[in-house]
């Protein structure tokens, strides 16, 4: 057993080492008064080189976790982040919980209301103190995390690091809270010593029944129209090529539907889109492949015969209150290690020559779908205002080829295909508005030799915080390049009020309440106020270009830029 010693003085500098010892590269913060031996931590390691964290400051808390998240997602490792006290946690929760519903491993915490009023070290100084406790400051957010806990003495530092670690990153994975009071962050110590490499390591994913696996091997051989339906897959880079060959072997086609993740390349013969709806009536056997919602059951479904299997570390989702998908067959496991059995399992009962017919078919449909595809971009290339279509078109043709793209709802893949595991991120399935700027930036911290676009919506930017999200980027030189959809208006809401009262008052409103956006501020200016690049386009012959004087500024220049891109609404 390896220990290590380290001179610390302080349980914030144990801490703070702790966690770089751990594999933690940054510590993404909004700070507060529960932050000053943080601070003190942080500034004696400047001077004594004791191992810490990246600090990066965000000035708004969901920001904080936003950034969080996109770093996690593309770097594959856990960051951490730190919040002022309540007000603090509070103000991140709508970041934690679309981290939660996504399965993102993030050590979020914050600092807590001094325990004390007097005679320790941290002790309340300031009258906010007093009104900023909360009888249980977790209890906010408890739902949303895998783990809470209050660090209470320095002696527990290493257990208590170690457990929120491996719980987050144990599958399903997801984020954890620590608070941490001042008092114990402030607490003297004689030197640190702790194990290195960790003597707790995270739970390995779960391997899958044998049964479960023959199961669906007979559903699948004895099914003409098979489907698969993903949205999560591509999380592991590994579950990518791990579906594209069983996809290819036994010709099955694949719908990434709300995709997070890029789980098969979009020039895979097997790809057939990201809307399943067309496919569910003929389908007779449907993998659920890490994917939540395969389908709206009040809008569409497959047919009561059709066998549904439902694979991932957690098929059935158990944190969500309701969900009562179709289910034959659930195997729990990760997508990696559940598709090569799946296909050893299938390969001696799979008929050749109806794989072959479906093949065939495959690729009718795939080139029938591509020709509408090609045919809506020459119809809607001239629109005014811009068509998204267009939008997505025209970045298909300026983004470099290993670039990234973060899509808050705006971009529709089908018309700017990803073909590069790890080069797409969607947003989280609990909708929390304002992810995408935020992630954006964290991704490009993660990967910074790649070209980052974020594509939003209006609504979407405006939720982001934006001068706080320019403000990050240029502070830590993040340049991305951020395209706003701007309709004017809350599309989602929109289409929900249309989509319940299709002849109701709404819908023969011009201007029905509580849908469209007023007299927003000029987007593009935001981001020259943080010395980026912005620029409003209306015309859609004009987008091109402004595309490649956006790129510019970001590949060359290395600054951010911001596109306004005045679009029509849905």
């Amino acid at each position: 057993m390896a220990r290590k010693e380290l001179k610390a003085e302080s349980v914030a500098e144990a801490y703070l080492a702790l966690l770089a010892e751990r594999g933690v590269e940054y510590l993404f913060a909004n700070a507060g008064t529960d932050f000053a031996p943080i601070v003190e931590a942080y500034a004696k390691a400047a001077h004594t080189g004791f191992p810490a964290p990246k600090p990066l400051i965000a000035t708004h808390e969901n920001l904080a976790l936003s950034m969080a998240h996109g770093y996690a997602v593309a770097s594959g490792k856990v960051p951490a982040v730190m919040v002022h006290v309540s007000v603090g946690t509070a103000n991140a929760l709508c970041g934690v919980f679309n981290a939660a519903r996504a399965n993102v491993p993030i050590l979020f915490t914050a600092g807590r209301s001094p325990l004390t009023e007097e005679g320790l070290a941290g002790a309340r100084d300031t009258y906010i103190h007093w009104a900023q406790e909360m009888f249980d400051q977790a209890g906010m957010l408890r739902e949303m995390v895998k783990w809470d806990y209050e660090l209470r003495n320095g002696a527990q530092l290493e257990t208590v690091v170690d457990r929120a670690l491996t719980l987050a990153t144990s599958p399903p994975e997801g984020p954890v809270y620590l608070s941490l009071p001042r008092e114990v962050l402030a607490e003297k110590l004689a030197g640190f010593t702790y194990d290195s490499p960790a003597r707790r390591v995270a739970a390995s994913p779960p391997a899958p029944d044998e049964a479960a696996l023959a199961a669906a091997a007979e559903i699948l051989a004895q099914a003409q129209n098979p489907l698969v339906i993903t949205a999560d897959a591509g999380r592991d880079l590994a579950a990518v090529a791990a579906l594209a060959e069983f996809a290819e072997r036994f010709a099955v086609p694949v719908v990434e539907h709300r995709q997070r993740y890029l789980c098969l390349p979009a020039d895979h013969p097997c790809h057939l889109g990201y809307n399943p709806g067309a496919l569910l009536r003929d389908a007779d056997a449907i993998l659920v492949l890490e994917c939540d919602v395969p389908w709206t059951p009040s809008r569409e479904a497959p047919s009561a015969e059709c066998k549904v299997v439902h694979i991932g570390v957690d098929p059935l989702f158990s944190r969500y209150p309701i969900r009562g998908f179709t289910c034959d067959v659930a195997i729990t496991g990760a997508t990696r290690l559940v598709l090569p059995r799946l296909g050893a399992a299938l390969a001696g009962s799979a008929d050749p020559t109806e794989i072959g017919m479906r093949r065939q078919r495959l690729a009718e449909r795939r080139e029938k779908q591509q020709a509408g595809l090609r045919k809506a971009r020459e119809e809607e290339k001239d629109l005014r205002p811009i068509s998204p279509v267009w939008v997505s078109a025209c970045l298909a043709e300026a983004r470099d080829p290993g670039s990234i793209l973060v899509n808050e709802y705006t971009l529709m893949p089908e018309h700017c295909p990803s073909t590069r595991p790890g080069s797409f991120f969607g947003s989280s399935p609990a909708a929390g508005l304002g992810w995408g700027a935020g992630a954006a930036l964290g991704v490009k911290l993660a990967e910074p030799d790649r070209q980052v676009v974020a594509v939003l919506g209006d609504g979407s930017y405006l939720f982001a915080n934006p001068v706080a999200v320019h403000h990050a980027a240029a502070a830590h030189r993040l340049p991305v390049l951020f395209i706003v959809v701007n309709n004017a208006m809350w599309g989602a809401v929109r289409r929900a009020t249309l989509g319940m009262y299709p002849q109701g008052e709404a819908a023969r409103s011009n201007r029905p309440p509580f849908i469209d956006l007023e007299e927003l501020p000029a987007f593009e200016q935001v981001c020259a106020a943080a010395g980026g690049y912005g620029e409003r386009v209306d015309d859609p012959a004009a987008l091109p270009a402004a595309l490649e004087r956006a790129l510019h500024a970001v590949n060359t220049e290395k600054r951010q830029a911001l596109l306004n891109v005045i679009c029509r609404g849905p």
